[in-house]
């Protein structure tokens, strides 16, 4: 009996100490839900700027070519529906409906659900822009769906009476599980190569200037600081499974170093929406004792509203019929299975991580269609790139003047001054970087054929041919740094439209 007992003690302070680990508390979720809206709209606006040239037929990667490159993908994407700028237009100002109903938390499992298949359409639409960014954004939504991110301060928690203070489960352990693998993947690729080790990695990191931003130029002068940074960044996502194994104030620190790093790599690096959706994914990790000490200042303001007019406000604007039977026997056999999608998922999770680290080899039949070497996290690792690298597109036009077509202005070969190295965006550098490689010749014809039809369509003195020139520069950080032109492609921009690769 008092074996028994023992046993049943020791189960039960096992599954208290799991639950300690996995839980989370649900205004960490809310706010988890804010920020992911908010990314979702900003991806999008930054997105749209380039609309027209990145996701239409008219553009550097029409539909024929994308199902050319990528034929697996190119089904995945209601994007490819229509070439036309209208078209995306529409899928965009929709995507936008449902993150800010997401934002809100309105029919908040609805609208991250449909949320998450326009972002994978968005994505599948051109795999050439993405980052780790983009993959982790679409891996954050994907276990969203299944956690009640509108539990607090939503709409949906106005209608619902008494909320949960913190939810354990598959979904909130894949969640950080999610989190965590990705750090863990991370090191073990960077323990691949030397410079991590030896504690110079983030030195050439930063002596990319097509990456760094002003901040990042004034960093770079202090090679010590660089080092220390290096380790201490190191030795976190080494030892980054305590963001799950700490618990209380001790976790909270852990994540807010981790938290502070990203934030320092959005001060210092042209890496998109990348640091921020880092930071976003490390609030759930915060537990309640954040929480608390936050309503502590929050809840004298929120005391202060007419809790009646906002109840009338939110009623107004957001109805909240109810569902139809159907819609709720559907639900009810989703919830039914949910447990099984999220064994899959959790198991997948860690399958596929051990594939791109070279621990499980998957069937031919899936390297066929998705190859896991291609989509590993592998952010500066095993090690940083040793070339820097900007553009330029010489091409003769009818007057038999020369001139950048890509930049609109004079043929320069020295390394631009301007921040960026003449990447007009993020998506461009992420773009025109894949643009160089190998693997991706096939894309090169259409990019020249879009500088062609730009400025064709804008000047008067046409252009009649455009050379497209990658200057590369090795990184050396004791010594000159000489420069090396290459030819990725050359066409005619005659109506005969001739390419040469």
């Amino acid at each position: 009996m008092d074996m028994f007992a023992t046993a049943t003690n020791i189960g039960e302070r096992g599954r208290t100490a799991l639950a300690r680990r996995f839980e989370i508390d649900t205004r960490a979720l809310a706010t988890f839900r804010i920020f992911l809206g908010f990314l979702l709209l900003s991806d999008l606006v930054l997105r749209s700027r380039d609309l027209a040239v990145f996701y239409t037929d008219s553009g550097v990667l029409p539909r024929s070519v994308l199902e050319t490159r990528f034929p697996g993908l190119s089904h995945l994407s209601i994007h490819t529906i229509s070439g036309a700028a209208w078209f995306q237009a529409v899928l965009f100002i929709v995507a936008a409906i449902f993150v800010l109903l997401l934002l809100v938390g309105y029919r908040t499992r609805v609208s991250t659900a449909i949320s998450f298949v326009l972002l994978v359409s968005l994505h599948a639409r051109n795999p050439v822009l993405l980052n780790a960014g983009d993959s982790l954004l679409r891996r954050l939504l994907l276990w969203g769906i299944f956690l009640p991110l509108g539990e607090r301060c939503s709409v949906d928690s106005l209608y619902d009476e008494g909320h949960d203070e913190r939810v354990v489960s598959l979904a909130s352990a894949g969640l950080l599980v999610q989190v965590v693998v990705i750090y863990t993947a991370n090191a073990l690729f960077k323990l691949r190569g030397e410079l991590w080790t030896r504690g110079v990695a983030v030195e050439y990191v930063f002596s990319l200037h097509n990456l760094t931003t002003f901040v990042g130029d004034a960093l770079a002068r202090y090679p010590t600081i660089l080092h220390v940074f290096d380790k201490f960044w190191f030795t976190m996502i080494v030892t980054s499974a305590l963001l799950i194994l700490l618990t209380g104030w001790s976790r909270v620190a852990f994540a807010s170093l981790f938290i502070g790093m990203h934030f320092g790599m959005f001060l210092t690096m042209h890496l998109g929406l990348f640091p921020l959706i880092s930071i976003t994914a490390l609030l759930p990790f915060l537990p309640s004792v954040v929480w608390d000490s936050v309503d502590r200042f929050v809840e004298p303001v929120v005391g202060a509203l007419d809790e009646a007019r906002r109840m009338s406000w939110c009623e107004r604007a957001f109805p909240h019929p109810r569902t139809p039977k159907v819609l709720n026997d559907v639900r009810q056999g989703i919830e039914r299975i949910t447990p099984l999608i999220l064994t899959f998922l959790l198991v997948f999770v860690l399958v596929w991580n051990a594939a791109t680290l070279g621990y499980v080899r998957t069937p031919e039949q899936v390297e066929d269609t998705v190859n896991p070497a291609e989509h590993r996290w592998s952010m500066f690792a095993p090690e940083p790139r040793g070339t820097d690298g900007w553009y330029v597109v010489p091409g003769r036009l009818e007057s038999g003047r020369e001139v950048d077509a890509f930049h609109r202005g004079a043929v320069r070969w020295d390394r631009p001054s301007d921040e960026g190295l003449g990447f007009p965006t993020h998506r461009w550098l992420v773009y025109l970087l894949d643009l160089q490689r190998r693997d991706y010749g096939t894309l090169r014809p259409a990019f020249a054929k879009y500088v062609c039809q730009r400025w064709n369509e804008t000047h008067d003195d046409d252009l009649t041919n455009v050379s497209v020139y990658y200057v590369r520069q090795p990184t050396r950080l004791d010594g000159p740094e000489p420069t090396e032109r290459v030819e990725i492609t050359n066409r005619s921009c005659s109506t005969r439209n001739r390419d040469t690769t």
